[in-house]
C-alpha cells in the first residue's frame, strides 16, 4: 500500500528515540524531557474538580469556551500589550503544538517556504512539511547567544518565502530576543510580506533582567502575527493539553474550521480551570516560585558545565541549556549515547533540533536540584575517565 508522501518526509523525533534507548537503564537521571517537574498548583486542580461537579463534561465551542477566551484577552492586554477581540481573535487549542499545522494550513500553499531559526523546536519543520510547505533552516550562532538576526534571515529569504517562525525564550538554546531584535525582525517581515508565528510558551521564565516582548504588540504586526502560547509550561499543566493563539480574525476562522474536523474542541472542564487560573493571584505566585527555582538550577548547571570543560552560553530564558561538546571529538549523538550508557544521564543531541545544533547537546534543568548535582558529577567523571576534556 502506498504511503503519504508528506508523512514519509517526516522522521520520528530524535528525542523519542533517545527515550526508547533509555528504557530500562537503572538509576537513570533524565535531563532530556522538556517538562516542568512541578505538579499543577492545587488551586487549579480544585477548579477542574469544581467544573466536573458543575457537569462541564460536554462538548464546547470549536474555538474554546468564551470564559477562557475572555480571560486570555485580559492576560494578553495586561502582560503582552496585545489588544484582541476574544470572540474573533482568540482560539483555544489542544496543546500549543496544534497552532503550527493549523495556522500554516490557513494560508500556506504547496511548496511555499517557511523560515525557521535553527537550532529549533522539533515540531516546527514537520508541521511545515505536513502543511505542504518547505522548511528553510536559518542558522543562529553561539557567538550571538543563538539570537536570530535580520542579517541571518536575509541570506535565506526568497520569492517563495511566506512565513517566519520565531521562538523566544527559545527551546533548545534558552536564547531571548531583545526588543531591538524583534523590531528589526518586524521590519523584515513587513518588507517581505511574511506571516510570523511567535512561539511564546516560555515567556514567564526569563532571568538576569531579561524581558519577554511580543512581536504582535509592535506597530503593524498584529495583522501578520500568530501569537502562540499555552498553559503547559506556565502553570505546569503539560498533561492538560491546553494552548491558545491570538491572531487576525481571518486566521482564527480558518483554524477553527480545521479544529472542527480535527479535535472538535479542547477539554471543557480543563478550559474552565485554566480560565479561573489566569485570574487567580495564586497562579502567578506559583509561576514566580517556579521561575526562582529554575534560575537556581540554571546557575548550577551553567557553572558545572563550564568547569568540566564544556563551553556553555548562559541561557536567559526557558529551562534549557545548550553546551558545546565539539572539543570532545565526539558527535553530539555519540556524546549522548556515551552519557546514557556510562553516566546513566539522558541528554538530547543538538542535531535533533536542526543542522545548527550539531556539536551541541540540550539539557533540561526542569528537574530537582539534587538530581542535577548528581548528573553533573556523573558526566564530569565520565569525561575525565575517557580523557575527553
Amino acid at each position: 500500500m502506498a504511503l503519504s508522501d508528506r508523512l514519509e518526509l517526516v522522521n520520528p523525533s530524535e528525542i523519542r528515540k533517545l527515550f526508547d534507548l533509555a528504557q530500562g537503564v537503572e538509576g537513570l537521571i533524565s535531563l532530556g524531557i522538556g517538562e516542568p517537574d512541578f505538579d499543577t498548583p492545587e488551586h487549579i486542580k480544585e477548579y477542574a474538580k469544581e467544573a466536573l461537579d458543575k457537569g462541564m463534561t460536554h462538548y464546547g465551542p470549536n474555538a474554546g469556551l468564551p470564559m477562557l477566551r475572555e480571560a486570555i484577552a485580559r492576560k494578553l492586554k495586561k502582560q503582552n500589550s496585545i489588544d484582541v477581540d476574544p470572540k474573533s481573535e482568540i482560539m483555544v487549542l489542544v496543546g500549543a503544538n496544534q497552532a503550527f499545522i493549523m495556522g500554516l494550513a490557513a494560508f500556506l500553499r504547496d511548496g511555499e517556504e517557511v523560515l525557521i531559526p535553527s537550532p529549533m523546536f522539533v515540531s516546527y519543520a514537520p508541521a511545515v512539511i505536513l502543511a505542504g510547505g518547505k522548511p528553510i533552516e536559518v542558522p543562529t550562532y553561539e557567538e550571538n547567544e543563538f539570537r536570530l538576526s535580520v542579517d541571518d534571515l536575509e541570506k535565506y529569504v526568497s520569492e517563495k518565502t511566506r512565513a517566519l517562525i520565531i521562538n523566544s525564550p527559545n527551546n533548545p538554546t534558552g536564547a531571548v530576543l531583545t526588543k531591538k531584535d524583534l523590531e528589526e525582525i518586524a521590519d523584515f517581515a513587513i518588507e517581505h510580506d511574511l506571516m510570523v508565528f511567535s512561539d511564546e510558551v516560555y515567556e514567564h521564565f526569563v532571568y538576569d533582567g531579561a524581558k519577554n516582548y511580543s512581536i504582535a504588540s509592535l506597530d503593524g504586526m498584529f495583522e501578520r502575527t500568530i501569537t502562540i502560547n499555552g498553559f503547559s509550561k506556565t502553570f505546569a499543566m503539560t498533561g492538560w493539553r491546553l494552548g491558545f493563539v491570538a491572531a487576525p480574525a481571518w486566521i482564527i476562522e480558518k483554524m477553527t474550521r480545521f479544529q472542527m474536523y480535527n479535535a472538535t474542541c479542547p477539554v471543557t472542564f480543563a478550559q474552565y480551570a485554566a480560565a479561573k487560573a489566569l485570574d487567580d493571584p495564586r497562579s502567578w505566585k506559583a509561576v514566580k516560585e517556579m521561575r526562582n527555582e529554575y534560575d537556581r538550577r540554571r546557575n548550577l548547571v551553567w557553572k558545572r558545565l563550564n568547569e568540566m570543560g564544556l563551553p556553555t552560553v548562559k541561557p536567559k530564558g526557558a529551562f534549557y541549556i545548550f553546551p558545546r561538546i565539539k572539543d570532545t571529538g565526539l558527535t553530539d549523538k555519540e556524546f549522548s549515547e556515551l552519557m546514557l550508557k556510562e553516566a546513566r544521564v539522558a541528554v538530547v543531541p543538538g542535531s535533533a533540533f536542526g543542522k545548527a545544533g550539531e556539536g551541541y547537546i540540550r539539557i533540561s534543568y526542569a528537574t530537582a536540584y539534587e538530581k542535577l548535582e548528581e548528573a553533573m558529577d556523573r558526566m564530569e567523571k565520565v569525561l575525565k575517565e575517557k580523557k575527553l576534556v
